[in-house]
């Protein structure tokens, strides 16, 4: 049998190119990305909120038509949370360095309702923008490729940071959690609450955003997960 589908669902501020690497270690998997709303290359106006991600995850896990695994970071696994319970076809969840919100959660709400440091916060516009990638996000990463990811970057909608969860679907989906022990975005207990939620844990030696800095190893935890093999 032919291993299920891997979707691949980005966070805050990203654009779907940014999963490249990760997918060149990947030959022969059926692997799909998405570009959420909520970062668009769109004028800030035009930005979408997470109802509208969570809706178009939603929509390509169903149009794929068969058995899916579903790999979100960070702010991705609000979305895929929100728009993938009760989609039977979604085998399995990997949050990678993800938030795992439960129903009534949100992003904001999770930190205490206080804007990180590393938010360009521009309420008027209701838009965010990253600061400091390079220390947040790709902190494992040599200077000059950092300096190219965090490039890559664009606004956020602001709203999308402020909608809860309305259903959480790692209540009923099995789930992996993986964490960076070297994540600078997600503060420890965070990270460790998440993963105690599902449960089920893997550690990498990685920053927040190991498709970047350790694509083989990323891909070949994938690779046990799509292929049935138990995450240890």
């Amino acid at each position: 049998m032919s291993s299920p589908a891997l979707v691949l669902v980005h966070g805050s501020f990203h654009r779907e190119e940014m999963w490249g690497a990760l997918i060149g270690e990947l030959p022969g998997i059926d692997v799909r990305t998405i570009q959420l709303p909520s970062s668009a290359p769109v004028p800030v106006d035009q930005l979408g909120d997470m109802y509208g991600d969570a809706e178009a995850v939603r929509r390509l896990v169903l149009d794929i038509g068969g058995p899916v695994v579903v790999c979100a970071h960070s702010y991705g696994g609000v979305p895929v949370s929100e728009g993938l319970a009760g989609v039977g076809a979604v085998e399995h969840l990997v949050y990678l360095n993800s938030f795992v919100l439960d129903v009534g959660e949100s992003m904001l709400g999770n930190r205490g309702g206080s804007y990180p440091p590393h938010w360009g916060v521009h309420e008027d516009e209701r838009y965010i923008e990253m600061l400091g990638a390079e220390k947040v996000f790709y902190n494992d990463l040599p200077e000059p490729e950092a300096k190219a990811a965090a490039a890559g970057l664009g606004p956020q909608s602001l709203v999308s940071m402020r909608q809860p969860l309305t259903r959480a679907a790692w209540h009923t989906t099995p789930s992996t959690y993986v964490i960076g022990e070297r994540d600078a975005g997600l503060p420890a207990p965070m990270r460790e609450k998440f993963g105690a939620r599902l449960g089920n844990v893997r550690r990498m030696d990685t920053s927040h955003s190991p498709f970047y800095s350790r694509p083989a190893e990323t891909a070949a935890l994938l690779r046990e997960v799509l292929t049935g093999r138990p995450t240890r």
